[in-house]
């Protein structure tokens, strides 16, 4: 059960919650509540509505949801899915929600337009640089999310090379081949899948 409420309000609702025994997870004005069933998912809906009510506080009527996050829904269907903080929860697993993925797409399209004039270098030291801050936040997501854009950064990349080799289309067939991964790779561009799995990694126990 997902909400959004007055920031007033945030620390009432969770000494409530902790009280009717629901579980809530809280940032700012924006929490969710876990319930065992949807009869208990209603049941912390109207508590949560009457106590807004009383407080002449309104929860926001888009985000004030129930969702059954294990129904067997596509991960688009809001029937089945929901969003929390720049993620998308769905079944077990949880992605960057389409938001968060576009706004990364677009900062990395400003960085790497095929006219860019700066040397390949300083352009990967700039895009590693917006890397590094969305994968601290973001490592957590599924990792076909990181293979996709990894892939996808590149291509932005050979654009920019077929360009200065006088070539004209975008980075894709000949130019994996011209400029394979490992090009990128040592010219010192951050690899988000490999960047998640060592930042996933469980840590090592020390020796006693």
């Amino acid at each position: 059960m997902h909400r959004n409420v007055g920031e007033h309000a945030r620390d009432a609702i969770g000494v409530m919650m902790a009280q009717e025994g629901y579980e809530m997870t809280r940032y700012a004005d924006d929490f969710v509540v876990l319930c065992k069933s949807e009869k208990e998912a209603y049941a912390a809906l109207a508590q949560i509505q009457q106590w807004t009510a009383q407080a002449g506080l309104t929860l926001h009527p888009e985000k004030t949801r129930i969702v059954h996050v294990r129904r067997d829904e596509d991960w688009k269907s809001p029937d089945g899915r929901f969003d929390f903080l720049g993620y998308r929860f769905w079944r077990k697993w949880k992605f960057p929600r389409d938001k968060s993925l576009r706004k990364i797409k677009d900062t990395i399209r400003e960085k790497t337009p095929r006219r860019n004039g700066k040397s390949q270098t300083e352009i990967i030291q700039n895009v590693n640089a917006t890397l590094r801050g969305w994968l601290e936040y973001f490592k957590h997501s599924s990792k076909g999310t990181f293979t996709k854009l990894d892939k996808w950064i590149r291509m932005r990349l050979r654009s920019i090379l077929r360009r200065r080799h006088k070539s004209k289309g975008i980075g894709r067939g000949y130019s994996n081949i011209r400029w394979p991964n490992a090009y990128f790779a040592q010219q010192g561009l951050i690899s988000l899948t490999e960047a998640r799995a060592r930042a996933c990694r469980p840590a090592k126990a020390g020796n006693h």
